[in-house]
């Protein structure tokens, strides 16, 4: 099993560089991040999905859909006005812009979930749950990876870009491999017995000091600082966004429990599913870019 996760971490490892450097210069279209995007939202998506079961379905048409609609429109605004896409005046914020398209997305995906069950409905049955668990597979590999992606257009600088997406990648990922082995080391006492029975506190410790590291490695040994060359800011930036990838990480334990299941699929050798492998990037994803935001 180790000698596996070794391997295919490293190939995950290569990918996830070769496309941060080989899309620097393919704006604003930046076609690796989209197939990448495209490929593990809709995996994802689909582990889900089947996660749920028969018994507890949601609309598969309406789930497929709407991810891939907010994959799209990802890249729609600046693909759309590539000149002023990375203008920050007040007339026309890119990133505003985009926030609004996305809520008018969901919110029509939302409304089509009712439609979907009006169509079908022959009686009292599940149509509630099944509109909840649309709108919750939406938001969860629909949503939070946009942020991620909209990273890669945060400034008009692709070499720093860069920088922020491995941050927003590899100190999550980092702090779960610290939690992971300082866990197998030193850990004593559990954190979430139920929950997640393997994980303890020392290692939940040991994960956020890797996450730091990580910050720190990561900002200093980039093209260009994009934390400002500041260690409060390498520090609070490892802690948060850390910590984040560690609650991705139990929130999809409870998935997983919810549903009476050890991996989300074995799609990754080694690590389970897709969902296993990104739950703790596309958590801390939020906190990632609003970090980008305030310091850009």
């Amino acid at each position: 099993m180790l000698q596996t996760r070794l391997w295919m971490g490293a190939v995950l490892i290569s990918l996830t560089i070769g496309m941060l450097v080989g899309d620097q210069h393919l704006a604003p279209v930046f076609p690796f991040l989209l197939v990448f995007q495209l490929a593990l939202t809709l995996l994802a998506c689909h582990e889900f999905i089947q996660l749920l079961g028969p018994n507890r379905m949601p609309q598969p048409l309406v789930c497929y859909a709407g991810v891939l609609a907010l994959v799209i429109a990802n890249w729609l605004i600046h693909l759309a006005n590539p000149a002023g896409a990375l203008t920050s005046s007040p007339e026309r914020e890119p990133h505003a812009s985009f926030w609004l398209i996305l809520v008018g997305i969901l919110a029509g995906f939302l409304l089509l979930a009712f439609l979907y069950e009006m169509a079908g409905f022959t009686g009292p049955g599940r149509s509630v749950e099944r509109i909840a668990l649309t709108w919750m597979i939406l938001g969860y590999v629909g949503l939070l990876p946009s942020f991620f992606a909209q990273v890669r257009w945060i400034s008009d600088d692709h070499q720093a870009n860069s920088v922020r997406l491995a941050l927003a990648v590899f100190v999550p990922k980092c702090c779960d491999i610290g939690a992971y082995a300082f866990g197998r080391l030193f850990g004593k006492h559990k954190m979430t017995p139920i929950l997640s029975p393997k994980k303890t506190w020392e290692g939940a410790v040991g994960g956020l000091a890797t996450a730091v590291l990580a910050a720190v490695a990561i900002d200093g040994l980039g093209p260009g600082s994009v934390l400002r060359e500041d260690l409060r800011w390498q520090v609070g930036f490892g802690l948060t966004v850390g910590a984040s990838g560690m609650i991705g990480d139990l929130a999809e334990s409870l998935i997983k429990r919810d549903c009476q299941t050890k991996d989300a699929s074995q799609v990754m050798p080694g690590f389970g599913g897709v969902l296993d492998v990104v739950d703790a990037i596309i958590y801390a994803a939020p906190v990632s870019y609003l970090w980008f935001r305030l310091l850009v």
